[in-house]
C-alpha cells in the first residue's frame, strides 16, 4: 500500500468556485450564513486543496503543511481584522500528492513552509468549517492564463475521490475602482456587473467551457468587470477539476455585494 496516498472517500466530492469577500465578509450575516448552509450540505472532507486569487507564484507553490500565522495580505481595515486567527491543521500528505501530479521538468512544484492562508482561502473556510477542524492546503497560480489553469485543474481532478474539496476562491465581479462604496453592501449593482453575471449564470448552465475559457472576448463588460483577472481565474482551476463529471454548475450564493457579484457555485 502506497502510504503517501490519502484515504478514499465513499463518494467524490464536489469542487466548488467561490467569491470570496473582503475580511468584513465575516461581518455580513447573509453571506455568512449562506456559506455555512452551504458547506453543511456538502459531506465534510478530508482535506481542502484551495487556489486564491491572492496567490501568484510561478513556478507553483505549496503553502505551508504545518499551522503557521496567517498572511493578512491587506492594509487600511480596522486593527481586530489583523487579529483573526484560523488555525487549521496542515496538509502534508495532500502536498505530496499535488507534488506527485503536477510536477514535471517544464513545470516544478515547489513548497513555502511558511506560506500561511491569505485572506482568499481563511476568510470563507471561517465560515465553511469554523472549528478550524478540516486540513488546508493552498497552491499558487503558476498564471493567468485560463487554458493552462484549466489543465491544473484536469490533474487534480484525482484528488476528488480521496475526500479533498478543490477550491478556486476569487469574485465573480471584480472592479474596486468602479464600486460605488457609499451605495452600502445592499447598493443597486452596476450595470457592467449585473451584465456579467447574468452571462455567467448563464454560461455556467449551458455547460460552455470554451466561452468561459474565452471569457475576455465573449463576455458582456468583461474588462470592467475584471479589469485585471486574477478573481476569475480560480475559476478555470475549479472547472478543469469538475470536466470529467460534465461539469454541472449549480449555484450555491447569489446576489451582490457592494456591487459586485458574489455568485459561487458547485460543480457535481
Amino acid at each position: 500500500m502506497d502510504r503517501s496516498r490519502l484515504e478514499f472517500s465513499d463518494r467524490r466530492m464536489p469542487v466548488v468556485y467561490l467569491s470570496h469577500g473582503a475580511p468584513p465578509l465575516a461581518d455580513d450575516p447573509v453571506w455568512t450564513r449562506q456559506l455555512a448552509e452551504w458547506s453543511a450540505s456538502m459531506p465534510k472532507p478530508s482535506s481542502v486543496l484551495i487556489v486564491s486569487a491572492h496567490w501568484e507564484d510561478d513556478p507553483l507553490t505549496m503553502g505551508a503543511t504545518t499551522t503557521v500565522p496567517l498572511y493578512y495580505d491587506f492594509w487600511g481595515f480596522p486593527q481586530r481584522y489583523y487579529e483573526v486567527q484560523y488555525p487549521a491543521p496542515g496538509a502534508p500528505r495532500l502536498a505530496q500528492q499535488v507534488a506527485r501530479i503536477l510536477s514535471s521538468p517544464e513545470h516544478p512544484v515547489r513548497q513555502d513552509p511558511e506560506r500561511g492562508l491569505d485572506h482568499g482561502a481563511y476568510v470563507p473556510l471561517m465560515e465553511m468549517y469554523p472549528e478550524a477542524d478540516v486540513p488546508v492546503l493552498q497552491i499558487s497560480m503558476p498564471t493567468l492564463d485560463p487554458r493552462r489553469l484549466f489543465e491544473i485543474g484536469r490533474k487534480l481532478s484525482e484528488l476528488r475521490d480521496q475526500g479533498v474539496l478543490i477550491v478556486g476562491s476569487g469574485f465573480s465581479t471584480h472592479n474596486l475602482r468602479e464600486m460605488n462604496w457609499h451605495a452600502g453592501p445592499d447598493g443597486d449593482p452596476p450595470s457592467w456587473s449585473v451584465e456579467f453575471d447574468d452571462w455567467l449564470s448563464r454560461t455556467l448552465a449551458a455547460g460552455d467551457i470554451d466561452s468561459l475559457l474565452d471569457f475576455q472576448r465573449a463576455a458582456p463588460a468583461a474588462h470592467i468587470a475584471h479589469p485585471r483577472t486574477e478573481h476569475f481565474a480560480p475559476l478555470f482551476v475549479a472547472l478543469g477539476a469538475a470536466v470529467d463529471t460534465g461539469a454541472d454548475a449549480e449555484n450555491a450564493v447569489e446576489g451582490f455585494w457592494f456591487g459586485l457579484s458574489k455568485r459561487s457555485v458547485q460543480f457535481s
